[in-house]
């Protein structure tokens, strides 16, 4: 569901409403142009994404940032993405001189960047992307059926709220403008709780400490889920879209 905004009163959070699924990858080359384009991405992860985009072709570079130092330094083995330069950082300073991108991305890694640092991150986005440049933001809706698994132990919803006013605030403050606002679910599966906990619970960049009775409660819920084909879930994502505003 699809809804192209002039004014940020018309933004929300979420909207339970849209239950369209798709491949986020789909809806990425949709709206950006990526031909030639110079990339940053924040909060890389384990490159996947970062993968995807530089073997389509079509970006002219990609610098793509983890804050995690050991998922960095895992990252640094990658030699087959002659496109790609790894670094480590965090979105509140980014170590690039001034607009010196055309696209940045933020891969449900927005929420992730402590509070205190999200206004820093949104002005230090402006300040590397070129006039004109474009953020991408998803984020993912604090519902549905995985959500409820993850929040046991990790419950993400003020950091979540936080994250989607932050954007609000870098809109209304003229750091950015508002292209279009996006809602649409994605499938998430899983082969076996070993997997969730191996990609979930285990996760470098965060330290979750479960108690057995908590550990069991998790897998118990998980395993509700888990059939023949394993565990699948539709979680619901937000895709905000801002462009650089002019000077």
């Amino acid at each position: 569901m699809r809804v192209v905004l002039n004014d940020i009163v018309k933004m929300k959070i979420c909207d339970p409403s849209a239950r369209d699924c798709h491949d986020e990858r789909e809806v990425l080359e949709s709206l950006l142009p990526f031909e030639a384009a110079a990339v940053l991405e924040l909060g890389c992860g384990k490159a996947e994404k970062t993968r995807t985009i530089a073997e389509a072709g079509k970006v002219a570079s990609i610098t793509a940032m983890e804050v995690d130092r050991i998922q960095h330094a895992a990252n640094l083995r990658i030699t087959d993405l002659p496109k790609v330069t790894f670094a480590l950082g965090g979105a509140e300073s980014i170590p690039a001189p001034d607009a010196q991108f055309d696209i940045v991305l933020m891969f449900k890694s927005l929420h992730h960047v402590p509070l205190d640092k999200m206004d820093r991150a949104m002005a230090e986005i402006r300040r590397v992307l070129r006039p004109g440049g474009l953020l991408y933001v998803s984020e993912p809706v604090f519902a549905g059926e995985y959500n409820e698994i993850v929040r046991l132990f990790h419950d993400e919803q003020a950091v979540r709220e936080e994250a989607f006013a932050s954007i609000v605030r870098a809109i209304s403050t003229g750091l950015f403008d508002l292209v279009e606002e996006e809602f649409f679910d994605t499938e998430i599966h899983f082969d076996s709780f070993e997997q969730f906990e191996a990609r979930v619970i285990k996760v470098t960049h965060s330290d979750h400490r479960l108690s057995s009775e908590l550990y069991e409660a998790v897998r118990r819920k998980f395993m509700s889920h888990l059939g023949q084909q394993g565990a699948r879930f539709r979680q619901p994502l937000r895709i905000d879209l801002l462009r650089r505003a002019a000077d």
